[in-house]
C-alpha cells in the first residue's frame, strides 16, 4: 500500500478560500496531497494562505465575469486542463425579513451564492466532460432546504443553488463527472460576526454550530471516494 497522501497529483480549485469553510477546505485538501488553487478577492489573505499551506493564489472577484474567467483560464493553462476537484465555497450571508431586505443585498446573495458557482462550473465543466472525470462540490446550506425567518435573500440563493444542482446532476449522468451538493447546518464562520449570534436567542449559539473544519472534512471525504461512487447530496449537522 502506498504511503502517499490520498490526493497526491490531484488539482483542486476552492472559491472563497480566504476564510471560513473555503479556507478550511483548502487546508484539508492540501493536507491530503492536493495542489490547491485558491480563489478570493482578498490578495493579502491569499498570500498568507498559500504561504502557510502551499498551493496557488487566484485573485478574482466572482461577481466580475471577466476577472473570474481570466483567472480560471490561467489556472487551466497551468494545469493543462480542468482541475480534478472544484469546491464552490464562496458565500455571503445576512439577516433581514422579506419586508426589510434591500434590493442590493438580495442581488449580492444571488450573485455570490448562486451565480458564482454557475460561472465557475461553466468555465471548467466543458474540459471535465471532455476528459470524462472530475468532482464538483457545491456548498449549499440547511437554508436551501428549510425556510427560516429573516433569511429572505440567503434562502432564495441557496434554494436556487439546490435547483441548479439538480439539473447539473441530470446532465452529468454517464459522463464520468460527479457532483455533490453539500448542505451543512449553521457553521461558525466570520459571516456570523456582524450578527453576534451568542447575544441573540433566536439564533443558534456558536457553540452549537459546526466548525468549518467539520465541513472541510466532508469535502475531503467526497474527494477521496472512488471515481465509481456518486454522492449527489450530503447533509451534515452537529451531533
Amino acid at each position: 500500500m502506498s504511503d502517499e497522501p490520498l490526493l497526491t497529483g490531484r488539482a483542486a480549485l476552492v472559491t472563497g478560500a480566504s476564510r471560513g469553510i473555503g479556507r478550511s477546505a483548502v487546508e484539508a485538501l492540501a493536507n491530503v496531497g492536493a495542489r490547491v488553487w485558491c480563489v478570493s478577492r482578498n490578495a493579502d489573505a491569499l498570500r498568507e494562505l498559500v504561504a502557510d499551506v502551499g498551493g496557488e493564489a487566484l485573485v478574482a472577484d466572482l461577481t466580475d465575469d471577466a476577472s473570474t474567467w481570466d483567472a480560471l483560464d490561467g489556472m487551466m493553462d497551468a494545469i493543462g486542463g480542468a482541475p480534478d476537484i472544484v469546491v464552490n465555497a464562496a458565500g455571503v450571508f445576512g439577516l433581514a425579513s422579506v419586508a426589510t431586505e434591500t434590493v442590493a443585498a438580495f442581488d449580492a446573495a444571488l450573485a455570490v451564492n448562486l451565480r458564482a458557482p454557475f460561472l465557475v462550473n461553466r468555465v471548467v465543466l466543458p474540459a471535465m466532460l471532455e476528459r470524462g472525470s472530475g468532482l464538483i462540490v457545491n456548498i449549499g446550506s440547511v437554508a436551501g432546504r428549510r425556510a427560516f425567518a429573516d433569511n429572505a435573500a440567503y434562502s432564495a440563493s441557496k434554494f436556487g443553488l439546490r435547483g441548479y444542482h439538480g439539473v447539473l446532476l441530470e446532465e452529468l449522468k454517464g459522463t464520468g463527472v460527479r457532483a455533490t451538493l453539500l448542505e451543512p447546518s449553521a457553521t461558525d464562520t466570520p459571516l456570523w460576526d456582524p450578527m453576534d449570534p451568542d447575544s441573540n436567542p433566536s439564533l443558534p449559539a456558536r457553540a452549537q454550530m459546526l466548525a468549518p473544519a467539520d465541513v472541510a472534512a466532508a469535502v475531503v471525504f467526497l474527494a477521496t471516494r472512488p471515481d465509481t461512487v456518486r454522492i449527489p447530496l450530503l447533509q451534515i449537522e452537529r451531533a
